[in-house]
């Protein structure tokens, strides 16, 4: 059972392995959605993640013949660097089953903390389908990352930090995957104040908590697609579900490119980088349906690697309309060149990219492509400049960005 009492206790025993993250409050989002919002950062943890509560807690009640057949788990990557790091604090040996699919960064910081990395399948449920082989090979015990209720104690911690600084805190936004902290977390969220209403936010490509919700049993997706790869899951978990239907009040789903754009409002207004996981309580807040109440957005995780990273930041611009390309026709004669060039710089347009296609027309001389990738400021701006040519008798069309 989660207890007050086991959440007391478990919040006393992960202080010695975890940083306190107060709560940010943000100006920027609590302008765009007409409440006070605040951030619980626990991509600044350790580990780079909440998970490493979870996983150290659980290791904590295992009995010392438990620990001294070695430790096992499946995970996506931030479970696999709590566990990891928890085993070494208790100089246990550990083996995480990490899908194939996973970041190099998160193998590489495992691997750091001591642990023995195996890779296998592509999503997160089949590398856990092969943990559980090994567990039962080599006499390992098992640390499920989500369904397991001594784990969503240590998750629940957050909780309890949460609500000792912000006690009046009305809407509490939590990440699901598997349902391991929206377990902990809504569960001690009820025992302290029934009136606190808090909503899980999952992906739209692998939403199997709301699925699972709507038809009243645990059910599996037939695919996960989706970005957020901490919370691509294809089955949430059997054992927490009834605290998730006892407890949760509403489930939130965001797509993909809410994502890319939290990501990017994250980094340019707050100087934080929020894996895209955690970034799902971020585009959450524009789907709330509330004023004026007390928001509290758990920031899950912050392990993302640099290319994914850059891709990111990219895509984000796009969406934004701060990046853009156009394609114009125009002759094939010295000086037109430079004629677009000056239209768009007294727009203040910034040229990125040039792409010259002379093969566009067999008629050379009435029209060659000319396409032209952009800055602008946004999408006022880009409109602003589409007019200028427009008015310049170029007869912009826009067509896709490729960077």
């Amino acid at each position: 059972m989660l207890t007050l009492e086991k959440f007391e206790e478990a919040s006393e025993v992960v202080k010695k392995v975890t940083q306190e993250t107060k709560l940010v409050y943000s100006e920027y989002f609590s302008n765009q959605s007409g409440n006070k919002v605040y951030f619980k950062p626990e991509n600044m943890q350790l580990t780079g993640a909440y998970k490493l509560r979870g996983a150290y807690y659980k290791i904590s009640t295992l009995t010392e013949e438990e620990r001294s057949k070695g430790l096992i788990t499946a995970s996506a990557g931030n479970h696999a660097q709590g566990v990891a790091y928890a085993a070494k604090a208790y100089g246990c040996k550990a083996v995480i089953v990490m899908p194939t699919t996973t970041p190099l960064m998160k193998v590489n910081r495992t691997k750091g903390y001591g642990a023995e990395v195996v890779l296998y399948g592509d999503v997160y449920d089949e590398a856990c389908a092969k943990a559980y082989e090994l567990a039962e090979e080599y006499g390992y015990t098992f640390i499920h990352p989500f369904d397991d209720p001594v784990v969503a104690t240590g998750q629940g911690t957050i909780m309890m930090e949460i609500f000792k600084e912000l006690p009046l805190v009305d809407y509490i936004l939590v990440p699901i995957g598997g349902g391991g902290l929206a377990t902990g977390v809504s569960t001690l969220a009820k025992l302290l104040n029934p009136k606190i209403h808090v909503i899980g936010v999952e992906p739209a490509g692998a939403s199997c908590m709301q699925a699972s919700l709507e038809q009243g049993k645990v059910v599996t997706l037939d695919k996960v697609n989706t970005i957020a790869d901490g919370t691509a899951v294809k089955t949430p978990g059997s054992i927490i579900f009834p605290y998730i239907q006892q407890n949760i009040d509403e489930i939130i789903t965001v797509g993909d490119e809410e994502l890319v754009t939290a990501f990017l409002d994250m980094v340019e207004n707050h100087k934080m980088v929020v894996e895209n996981s955690g970034l799902l309580t971020v585009a959450a807040l524009k789907h709330l349906d509330v004023k004026n109440k007390k928001v509290v957005s758990i920031l899950s995780g912050g392990n993302m690697d640099v290319i994914t990273m850059s891709s990111v930041v990219q895509h984000g611009l796009i969406f934004r309309d701060r990046i853009f390309t156009v394609s114009v026709l125009l002759p094939d004669k010295p000086g037109e060149l430079s004629r677009v060039a000056d239209v768009i710089a007294k727009e203040n347009g910034n040229v990125i990219k040039l792409e010259h296609n002379q093969f566009v027309s067999i008629n050379r001389s009435a029209a060659v492509e000319l396409r032209i990738t952009l800055e602008a400021f946004g999408t006022d701006h880009k409109n602003q400049i589409l007019d200028a040519l427009e008015r310049e008798g170029y007869q912009p069309k826009l067509v896709r960005t490729n960077i």
